[in-house]
């Protein structure tokens, strides 16, 4: 994959409307009055959506195949991979859990659930029952066995990025043992790098018309209505994911050299199109494309960021806890510290065990709360109507910590080129519009 250096002489600037950015947001703009106008029209876009997903999730598999197996190919030590595997790992954990305990001690101080003394027995959790259904597979295990695929191709049928990447870790490894004789196979698959990412290019090319079909639906189904009356939930989510990205994410990039700020600004085509379609995955291939270009080695990108998109779920892991002891303040459930510890360590194994699903963030409290019988399931009905509006928070705050960890665990491994790094920050490295998904 062509990646121009900073010493290239910036192209001529584009015209503000060619820029995916500025695109998306039009959409996302058209699609809320849309949806607010026209609710049954805003209903009816979502194949729009759908469908814009459905194409990313299309090309996602060969981009980490290629991207992974290209990347260990190259390396000179194969234990490395072992190395970067493992501090990744380190870093997943220790934040994962700093953000569960950040969601905790936010519900408490915030209380957002105080004084609604809601009588459980009131709630209807028919709607609740099919996520809760949902959770009685997935348990650590299962989980891990899920990662295993049944045949070696059977990875690029499916959606789970993880036997992807389990897959394209064994090839990578097998390629780099081959030595001399699997040249020809190298050569073929940084060949084929090419046409997949101009693909991907192409594909992005519709992000304003899934975002904006995305956002309607959105709006048409749910309404702006519904959120004024857990107006305080929403908002303590919204407000605590913003404060953990800024600042205890923008400490660790002080401390690696660089600005939270000026990586959001970078991102920020990125970041629209996650907020438009509610889904960090829209954004995966563009990620791992644009971590490259910052001047992370390519087989770092190719292991910390799809494994971080299962286990670096910052977003959801403050969201679960906080929900979750919204619950339990809006039903008048009492909660000893045993208990919320419990809920801690619960909540800790399931969203491992809810990765790459599908609505993870309320099959994950779901599952919680499932094996932490204190604070009722069924309470989670009276979330339902809003979590699609904190799915987006979720998705932006997860998305921006995988791009936090690939630079960080780079920087860890010292394969980080910090000249491509500041000049991509800083806005000095102009792309050329059929390279980089950040113009349409």
């Amino acid at each position: 994959m062509h990646i121009p250096s900073a010493g290239v002489a910036p192209t001529k600037p584009l015209p503000f409307y060619r820029h995916l950015y500025f695109q998306v947001i039009v959409a996302i703009i058209i699609g809320v009055l849309v949806g607010y106008f026209d609710p049954k029209l805003g209903e009816a876009l979502k194949p729009l959506g759908d469908a814009f997903v459905k194409l990313v999730k299309m090309i996602i598999g060969p981009v980490i195949f290629l991207t992974i197996v290209t990347g260990i190919a190259g390396m000179t030590h194969l234990r490395s991979v072992g190395r970067v595997f493992g501090k990744a790992m380190i870093y997943f954990l220790f934040f994962s859990t700093l953000a569960l305990i950040v969601g905790m001690v936010v519900a408490h101080v915030v209380q957002p659930g105080a004084g609604m003394n809601v009588n459980v027995a009131d709630l209807d959790h028919t709607k609740v029952d099919q996520y809760v259904n949902a959770t009685h597979d997935m348990t650590v295990t299962g989980f891990l066995m899920d990662i295993i695929p049944k045949t070696l191709i059977s990875p690029f049928v499916g959606d789970n990025i993880l036997q992807v990447l389990f897959v394209a870790v064994l090839f990578g490894i097998a390629l780099a043992m081959t030595g001399e004789r699997g040249r020809p196979i190298v050569d073929f698959l940084n060949a084929l790098v090419t046409p997949v990412f101009r693909l991907v290019h192409i594909l992005m090319k519709a992000a304003p018309i899934g975002a904006f079909g995305a956002i309607a639906f959105t709006i048409g189904k749910y309404g702006l209505a519904v959120l004024a009356n857990l107006a305080w939930l929403v908002g303590s989510f919204y407000i605590t994911s913003l404060l953990f990205v800024l600042v205890i994410l923008g400490i660790v990039c002080r401390l690696c050299g660089f600005s939270v700020l000026k990586l959001i600004r970078y991102l920020k085509a990125e970041l629209l199109l996650v907020l438009g379609t509610s889904s960090s995955e829209s954004a995966l291939p563009s990620l791992m494309e644009k971590m490259e270009q910052a001047g992370c080695k390519k087989s770092v990108v190719g292991l910390v960021v799809p494994t971080g998109y299962s286990f670096n779920l910052d977003g959801t892991n403050i969201y679960m806890t906080l929900a979750a002891l919204f619950i339990a303040q809006a039903t008048n459930t009492e909660l000893t510290l045993g208990h919320q510890i419990t809920l801690l360590l619960v909540a800790m194994l399931s969203s491992k065990g809810a990765a790459g699903v599908t609505g993870a963030g309320f099959i994950t409290l779901a599952a919680t709360l499932s094996v932490v019988p204190e604070v009722p399931v069924a309470g989670m009905a009276l979330i339902l109507g809003v979590d699609r509006f904190m799915s987006e928070c979720r998705s932006l705050t997860n998305f921006t910590g995988n791009a936090v960890a690939t630079i960080v665990v780079s920087r860890w491994e010292n394969a980080l080129d910090r000249d491509k790094l500041n000049a991509a920050l800083d806005g000095k490295l102009e792309s050329d519009p059929d390279r980089l998904p950040i113009t349409a």
